[in-house]
């Protein structure tokens, strides 16, 4: 395949990590300008966004949605990662999970605010990622985040294991949601299996399976109206904006109030910056180069 611009819905299959999906894409579609929105870690599959040339300016702007997830949680086995791909910490007989408690330690889970991060985990400390840290038996204590759970439902209740559907915030670690759950209930636990279903507008039912047979890419313009608003530039507000200037208002045909990032699209509709309104001035945060004529 050729060069490609724009962004591929993927269904990420379990046993690799994101980065081995971006590896496979570049040899795939003969490009190095390949990335990601949106790491998965490797047990998990589901919802992958993969950016290809301009698009990999979007990731910020992607990664900052919402997700959606179907969770698998197994009781009886604790490992250091939090999922079952990690070392065992501990393991002993499951009791009968009672119903009432688990949606108690659900409610629990459901008003969280903050949640500490994994130590196994791609966060920087110091200027090295905390999972590489852990690795060399150096676990960093990290820090509680600000987290948003938007919904969090008990699908079933197996004895020794329990699914859950949850739609959280940017940041939110499903692993940390396993560790907290089973310490709520006493027990040793760790997340067995995990499906992103949605990534801030994009999902499964749009996904691809990978590697595809016949992919159709999402235009740059098209992507980005997906995840921001819209505004449209005059041919001088294009002018400005492609050379980094600060714009007025009187550079836009249309300009809304919006007070975060923007997209500005060209009067052809061509992706030209994503921009924010400062006062009464517009900035640009990320310009786009044109396309090829």
């Amino acid at each position: 395949m050729s060069a490609a611009q724009g962004v591929l819905v993927v269904d990420k299959p379990p046993g690799k990590t994101s980065h081995d999906i971006v590896a496979e894409a570049r040899r795939l579609f003969g490009t190095r300008e390949v990335g990601h929105a949106g790491t998965l870690d490797p047990m998990a599959t589901g919802v992958l966004l993969l950016l290809f040339g301009e698009a990999t300016k979007l990731s910020p702007f992607l990664t900052a949605e919402d997700k959606r997830y179907r969770a698998e949680i197994s009781f009886g086995r604790s490992t250091d990662t939090f999922d079952a791909e990690g070392d065992t910490i501990e393991e002993r007989p499951v009791p009968p999970l009672d119903r009432n408690l688990v949606l108690e330690a659900i409610a629990v889970e459901r008003a969280r605010r903050e949640q500490v991060p994994p130590a196994f985990s791609a966060i920087k400390v110091e200027g090295q990622r905390a999972h590489r840290l852990s690795r060399q038996g150096r676990p960093p204590e990290l820090a509680p985040r600000p987290v948003v759970v938007h919904s969090l439902e008990l699908e079933s209740l197996g004895a020794a294991s329990l699914a859950l559907e949850l739609s959280v915030s940017k940041g939110y670690f499903v692993r940390s949601l396993a560790r907290d759950l089973c310490a709520t209930l006493g027990s040793p636990g760790h997340l067995s299996a995990l499906r992103r279903l949605q990534s801030g507008a994009f999902s499964i039912a749009e996904a691809s399976a990978w590697p595809p047979e016949s992919p159709t890419l999402l235009s740059l313009p098209a992507a980005a109206l997906r995840a921001l608003p819209a505004e449209t530039l005059r041919e001088e507000g294009v002018r400005r904006a492609r050379h980094g200037k600060r714009l007025s208002s009187r550079d836009f045909e249309t300009a809304g109030t919006s007070p975060g990032p923007c997209a500005w699209l060209g009067p052809d509709g061509e992706l030209v910056a994503i921009g924010q309104r400062e006062g009464d001035e517009h900035r640009v945060l990320r310009g786009f180069r044109p396309s090829a004529p």
